[in-house]
């Protein structure tokens, strides 16, 4: 099985978990680490909204809180409570925080287990602050 595969079908059940009372959008993220390790995330919402926490942060901050910061790849699933995930881009937010930890030729993979596409976090933010810029 392809890492894209493994991931993905990882953030597929990672979805399952998602809180989204308000917004109803479910999101599932699986984060390989250069290690070998996967750290899933789900949406978790918050009736004030600001404090909501996006998968791909969840799954991050999870790897971090272990330890982690070198990372190979994300797989990230998303869409409608009751409909079946797929392609989700990373909110801004998410992809500044990748870029705190990752390289543009990062692997980002969106769809779903069956169907997926491959861009680099370089292609969804051509022109992040980073530490270089400080």
């Amino acid at each position: 099985m392809t890492d894209g595969k493994m991931l993905m079908t990882a953030a597929q059940r990672a979805r399952e978990n998602s809180y989204s009372p308000y917004s109803h959008f479910c999101v599932g993220a699986a984060l390989l680490t250069k290690s070998g390790k996967i750290f899933t995330g789900c949406n978790v919402e918050s009736a004030a909204f600001s404090p909501t926490s996006c998968a791909e942060r969840t799954a991050i901050a999870k790897a971090v809180s272990e330890g982690e910061r070198a990372f190979e790849a994300i797989a990230i699933v998303g869409g409608k409570a009751g409909e079946k995930g797929g392609f989700c881009p990373p909110c801004g937010v998410c992809r500044q925080m990748l870029a705190e930890f990752c390289a543009p030729s990062f692997k980002i993979y969106l769809g779903d287990e069956n169907s997926f596409e491959t861009y680099t976090l370089g292609m969804l933010l051509p022109l992040s602050f980073t530490r270089q810029n400080l």
